[in-house]
């Protein structure tokens, strides 16, 4: 994983000795609320509900064991004790003290982590696949063009105050794309051209909140070298027409819609002729990223034959076929360890829980882990010798339900029991959720259905591109909630679309009941519910939900 140089420490540090400094300023009262809201926010303070929230980077979702328990020991002594993971693959402390958060940045500091640009109206953390570098069928490793575009848009004087939060993510993987690059301000494709030589296909305007859309492919190809300077015209074009009057119609997706991506595209590749004369990537500095993310060196040993553990133990054999991934070298597996757990808010982790996970990265991978899209973590390298002995430990965590993918490995944002955006509590809808679908014989029945949860329509929770979407809204005072159905996420990407009239809380499990027992009865061979419903549409499962 990509290590700070001396220059990259330094600015870490200054960064945290000034906005200790605005703190201070605005706590004695000589700064103002509306000059100290942008200083926060890009240094990932938001004000929620009930305290401050901090927002602490995790570039593209890769940290080390000693950076989980420093975070352990912040949320111990600043916090109440957890964390969770945002399905940007951030990581969250919700109970912060105000006057304590330039304490918790310096301590960050010490292990190379930060919060910058974690929020506010400038470039934030670029995400991608949670297997890369390790999983079958990469065009490349995505990682190092994800450093690559961290070091570019960190501290960027031009882009620190665009008309509205900027996202990035890069995917690799033409089978799957679980990074949802179609959804984000821009999506970066890996890809070969017709003389074999990688580059990249450039995606623009997506993104979910009131108004989704589906990202327009705006470049085909573009060479390796002439990334950077591409996202600047991009972002160039952005700052400049991006509409700054109304921040409901100011993400690139609108300004996209308005002009046509045609027209958008033209306008970018004008930018960049001027960018690309002192912007195009060295062929050092690239060989320099790739050497940073170089793969570990993996022992020489055969695949794992489980027959006889599969026998003896049922449930293990769960797990390994449904929480681990095959990896790209023989006699390894990737380990998704479950965040998804009956009471207990999905994507939360204890102190506790923070220090055993990087026991684990310590004792079975390369002291590694990664945070996931779909708010789990993830262990990458783990020999598969090893994987039993690590599922028993999993197993006595409440670490290892086998139901990653199913419909109860629910995407869910804090909605109303901490953001105060929030028009409805989303965690009591996933709780309710999970404990009416416990049993995994009727997980497995429905096959992989994603069900994702948002609050309010800024859609943290992405549910529009939920299989199943469920939507927190305000009816008079009332929390109710609107269902809409069809969303997906892969390169294959497509918007729910609502169902009809929004329900009360306490009827949500059963209208999910439901829907899934509409498409148990319509289905046909097998198909996974997003094929049923592509193939019937919206109609038989409105006709039975509001029977």
């Amino acid at each position: 994983m990509y290590l700070y140089t001396n220059d990259d420490q330094q600015l870490v540090n200054e960064r945290v000795a000034q906005f200790r400094d605005q703190t201070q300023r605005y706590l004695a009262g000589t700064l103002s609320e509306d000059e100290y809201r942008p200083l926060r926010l890009q240094n990932g303070l938001y004000v929620q509900r009930y305290a401050p929230m901090l927002r602490i980077a995790v570039p593209y979702g890769l940290m080390n064991s000693k950076q989980l328990r420093k975070i352990a020991d912040i949320s111990t002594q600043y916090d109440r004790g957890y964390a969770h993971i945002s399905t940007r693959q951030n990581i969250q402390l919700n109970w912060p003290a105000l006057e304590d958060v330039p304490d918790i940045l310096e301590e960050l500091a010490t292990v190379q982590m930060h919060a910058i640009q974690t929020s506010g109206n400038c470039i934030r953390n670029t995400t991608t696949d949670q297997y890369a570098g390790v999983v079958a069928g990469e065009v490349a490793d995505p990682r190092p063009t994800c450093e690559l575009i961290r070091q570019w848009s960190t501290f960027h004087p031009e882009f620190a105050f665009l008309p509205r939060k900027f996202k990035i993510a890069v995917s690799a993987v033409a089978e799957k794309d679980r990074a949802a690059a179609s959804f984000h301000d821009i999506g970066v494709y890996i890809v070969k051209n017709e003389a074999g030589e990688i580059g990249y296909k450039i995606k623009a305007g997506g993104g979910l909140g009131r108004t989704p859309v589906i990202g327009s492919v705006i470049r085909e190809y573009l060479p390796r070298q002439d990334l950077i300077a591409y996202l600047d015209a991009v972002l160039r074009v952005y700052n400049l027409h991006g509409r700054r009057d109304n921040k409901y119609k100011a993400r690139i997706k609108i300004l996209v819609k308005a002009i046509t991506p045609e027209v958008f595209a033209q306008k970018v590749e004008a930018e960049f002729l001027h960018t690309r004369e002192h912007l195009t990537v060295a062929p050092s500095l690239l060989e320099k990223m790739d050497c940073v993310f170089k793969p570990f060196e993996y022992k020489d040993t055969p695949d794992e034959n489980f027959v006889a553990l599969f026998n003896t133990y049922p449930k293990f054999k769960q797990w390994f076929n449904v929480n681990t991934h095959a990896h790209k070298v023989s006699g390894y597996r990737i380990v998704n360890i479950n965040l998804k757990r009956a009471g207990i808010a999905p994507g939360d982790m204890t102190t506790e829980e923070m220090n055993f996970i990087a026991d684990l990265a310590d004792e079975y991978t390369f002291g590694e882990l990664r945070t996931t899209h779909e708010q789990n973590i993830s262990l990458v390298d783990v020999e598969q010798a090893r994987l039993f002995e690590l599922w028993q430990k999993l197993e006595t965590a409440n670490m290892a339900r086998a139901h990653i993918g199913f419909l109860t490995d629910i995407i869910c944002c804090p909605g109303g029991d901490y953001c105060s955006l929030a028009n409805a509590k989303s965690i009591p809808i996933s709780e309710a959720i999970t404990r009416r679908f416990d049993d995994l014989d009727m997980l497995y029945n429905l096959r992989e259905i994603d069900l994702n949860i948002s609050g309010c329509m800024n859609a943290c929770g992405h549910h529009h591109v939920g299989n199943i979407g469920i939507l927190g809204v305000d009816k008079k005072g009332e929390e109710f909630y609107q269902i809409t159905l069809g969303g997906h996420s892969d390169h294959d990407a497509s918007i729910g679309n609502i169902l009809g009239p929004s329900f009360a809380a306490d009827v949500v499990p059963d209208v999910i009941e439901e829907i899934l027992n509409t498409y148990l009865d319509i289905r046909e061979n097998e198909e996974k519910f997003i094929d049923t419903y592509r193939r019937v549409g919206i109609k038989p499962f409105k006709e039975r939900a509001y029977a």
